[in-house]
């Protein structure tokens, strides 16, 4: 249960203010289809930290229990630093340009867009830290629909200006600092 509940609100967290988030936001203006949108994210999310799970479970097995920890506490931190820089988008980005539908596009450029993000690196590092992948995979999955899903449903009526996003990435990176120094110093809840 604790690494569904952490990965949850690790992810959930830091997707605040994320590229993805604002992809989310520009996909909901662009094709006006919530719910093809949502269920896109949802596809790309459970395939791409799938992946990234299997990445840090794998981790976890190749190296020992010492080097695990000191890993996992400098990934936590580096995720700490890296949460504290706002993303911006890029103008290629910005446009998806497909003649395909929500759906489709979706699946598309979330997939791509999480390829190295920190809530895929995230994944890796909380698959390593806990047993269970299944709980990972689906805490990060629910943290990125938390995130997101109002993001598609409210679209460009709220704007960056109604969030005050520069404190949620200030509490992401605690929590990432607090997970980095719980990995590094073995404590134990």
């Amino acid at each position: 249960m604790e690494a569904l509940l952490v990965s949850t609100f690790a992810v959930a967290i830091a997707e605040i203010g994320d590229k993805t988030q604002l992809l989310a936001l520009i996909l909901a203006a662009r094709f006006r289809r919530p719910w093809p949108i949502v269920a896109g994210i949802f596809v790309a999310t459970i395939a791409n930290h799938a992946v990234a799970g299997a990445v840090g479970s794998w981790v976890a097995e190749q190296i020992g229990e010492d080097w695990l920890r000191r890993v996992l506490g400098i990934s936590f931190l580096a995720v700490a630093a890296w949460t504290l820089v706002p993303d911006k988008m890029d103008d290629a980005e910005a446009e998806p340009k497909t003649h395909y539908g929500a759906f489709i596009a979706t699946v598309v450029a979330f997939f791509l867009a999480e390829i190295g993000d920190k809530t895929q690196i995230a994944t890796v590092a909380l698959a390593a830290r806990f047993d269970s992948l299944l709980a990972v995979v689906t805490g990060t999955t629910l943290g990125m629909m938390l995130a997101n899903v109002p993001a598609v449903f409210i679209g460009n009526r709220l704007g960056n200006s109604a969030f005050a996003l520069g404190w949620v990435r200030y509490v992401a990176a605690a929590l990432f600092a607090v997970l980095g120094i719980v990995a590094l110093f073995d404590v134990r809840f």
